[in-house]
């Protein structure tokens, strides 16, 4: 990740939570608020609903890969959650990238 940090903190989360714009389709929900910082930085959050622990680190590994994988084509200066919903729970991970990428471009953080 060349120019994204990992957001870990929680009050760092409830900020972007409080602040942010979010945007949903089936599978995610994008949580977007400007940092500041010539920088990205991305929380990905699934929780116990969308299934057991292998399944909620699959998931949050195809979200990592794919932004990762598309980190290029995103303007920086951006606080991003990503939450994953029931409905990613099955999905394959070019569903999870093109969920993601979809998200990005109606923030319109995409280049």
């Amino acid at each position: 990740m060349n120019n994204t940090e990992s957001l870990k903190k929680n009050e760092e989360f409830v900020e972007v939570y409080r602040n942010g714009k979010s945007l949903a389709n089936k599978y995610l929900v994008m949580y977007v608020k400007k940092n500041n910082m010539e920088k990205n930085r991305i929380g990905i959050s699934v929780s116990k609903k969308v299934g057991n622990s292998v399944v909620r680190h699959r998931i949050t590994r195809l979200i990592r890969e794919s932004y990762r994988l598309s980190e290029d084509s995103f303007e920086l200066g951006f606080d991003i959650i990503v939450v994953a919903r029931v409905g990613a729970k099955e999905k394959s991970y070019s569903e999870i990238e093109s969920a993601l990428l979809h998200l990005m471009k109606l923030h319109k953080i995409r280049k």
